[in-house]
C-alpha cells in the first residue's frame, strides 16, 4: 500500500492473504494516505448517505496480531449505529460513506484517522496503524426522520405528506430490524412512533389511500409484536384497527385469531380464522392455527366436564 507509512503497508500486505483477493485495487480515500480501502466484495445500490444509520459487522486488527482487538462478528444482528454519533473513528466514518449494501471491504487507518498518538491503552498501543474488515449489512437513510422529530408539533403538521410517509417507513424499518433481533420492546416503540405520525388529516381521497396503506403495514407489525410480548389484548386491538382499513386482510384476521386463542376466546378465534381460511384456503399457517384451536378447545371442554363432575360429586357427598 502506498502513502500509509511502513506500518500501514506491512499491515495491508500481511492481511491481504487472510481473505479473497480484493475486487478493486487499494483506494486512497482521504487523499493523504491516511485511509486506504480494499473492496473485497462489491455491494449493490447507492452508497451510504451522510447521517445514515448503519448495521455493520466489523473486526479491528493491530499489526502482527492474529486476533482482533475489537469485533462484533459474533452477533447475528449487530446494533444499529448512527454516523456522526455512535462511530468515533474518523477513518471508519470516511470508509463507511463509500460502502454499499452487501459490500465487504478492508480499511487501513493511520493513527491520525484511528486512535491518535496516545492510542487507547491497554488494547491499542500509542501511534498504531490499524486494519478494519467491514461488512455493510444494511443502512437506513434516517436524515428526514431525524429532522422530522426535531420539529415542534406545529411544524410537523406542515411537513409534506410524502416526507411524512418516508419518515413513517424509516421508523417501521427500524422496528423491523429490532424485531429481527428479537428486541420486541424496542420494535414496538418504533412502530408506535410510525403510527403516531400517520394520524394527520388527508387533503383528499388519494392522500387518504396513501396514509391507509402505510398505516396498515404498521398496524400489522404492532399486532404481531404485541403477540411476541404476550399482550394478546393489544394484539387484537391493533389487528382490528387493520381490519377497519382492509376487512379482507388475511394477516390481520390471522393475528386477531391468534390473539383471541391466547385469551381463550375460542368462538371469536374461530370466527377470525375461518374468515382468513375462506380467503386463503391453502394457507398452512391458518390451517395449522385452526387445528391448534380445535385441540385447545377439546382440552378446555374436557377440563370443564371434569370440573363439573367434581362439583357434582362434592354436592352428592355433602347430601349423603
Amino acid at each position: 500500500m502506498q502513502g500509509g507509512g511502513g506500518a500501514g503497508a506491512g499491515l495491508g500486505a500481511r492481511l491481504w492473504r487472510w481473505g479473497p483477493p480484493p475486487a478493486r485495487g487499494p483506494q486512497d480515500l482521504s487523499g493523504d494516505g491516511g485511509v486506504h480501502k480494499e473492496e473485497l466484495r462489491p455491494g449493490t445500490g447507492q452508497p451510504v448517505p451522510p447521517a445514515a444509520t448503519v448495521a455493520v459487522k466489523y473486526s479491528g486488527y493491530l499489526e502482527h496480531a492474529d486476533e482482533p482487538f475489537c469485533t462484533n462478528c459474533t452477533t447475528k444482528l449487530p446494533r444499529l449505529m448512527k454516523l456522526g454519533e455512535d462511530i468515533t473513528l474518523r477513518g471508519l466514518e470516511i470508509g463507511l460513506l463509500t460502502m454499499k449494501k452487501g459490500e465487504v471491504a478492508r480499511f487501513v487507518f493511520t493513527p491520525v484517522y484511528a486512535y491518535g498518538q496516545q492510542g487507547c491503552p491497554p488494547l491499542i498501543p500509542p501511534n498504531s496503524t490499524v486494519l478494519f474488515e467491514v461488512e455493510m449489512l444494511d443502512f437506513l437513510d434516517s436524515a428526514d426522520s431525524d429532522a422530522f422529530f426535531a420539529l415542534t408539533a406545529e411544524q410537523q403538521d406542515t411537513f409534506p405528506l410524502q416526507k411524512v410517509l418516508k419518515v413513517a417507513d424509516t421508523e417501521r424499518e427500524f422496528g423491523n430490524y429490532l424485531y429481527r433481533k428479537q428486541c420486541f420492546e424496542g420494535a414496538k416503540e418504533r412502530y408506535k412512533r410510525a403510527y403516531s405520525i400517520l394520524g394527520r388529516s388527508p387533503s383528499n381521497e388519494a392522500e387518504q389511500c396513501q396514509i391507509d396503506a402505510s398505516k396498515l403495514l404498521v398496524l400489522l407489525n404492532l399486532s404481531v409484536t404485541y403477540l411476541k410480548l404476550e399482550h394478546p389484548d393489544q394484539a387484537l386491538m391493533y389487528g382490528e384497527k387493520a381490519l377497519e382499513i382492509d376487512h379482507r386482510n388475511t394477516k390481520a384476521l390471522f393475528r386477531c385469531g391468534q390473539a383471541c386463542l391466547c385469551m381463550t376466546e375460542y368462538k371469536k378465534a374461530r370466527d377470525f380464522l375461518v374468515r382468513a381460511q375462506h380467503i386463503e384456503p391453502f394457507n398452512n399457517d391458518i390451517n395449522n392455527e385452526l387445528k391448534k384451536l380445535a385441540s385447545c378447545y377439546k382440552d378446555y371442554v374436557e377440563k370443564e366436564k371434569e370440573m363439573c363432575c367434581r362439583m357434582l360429586a362434592s354436592l352428592n357427598s355433602s347430601h349423603a
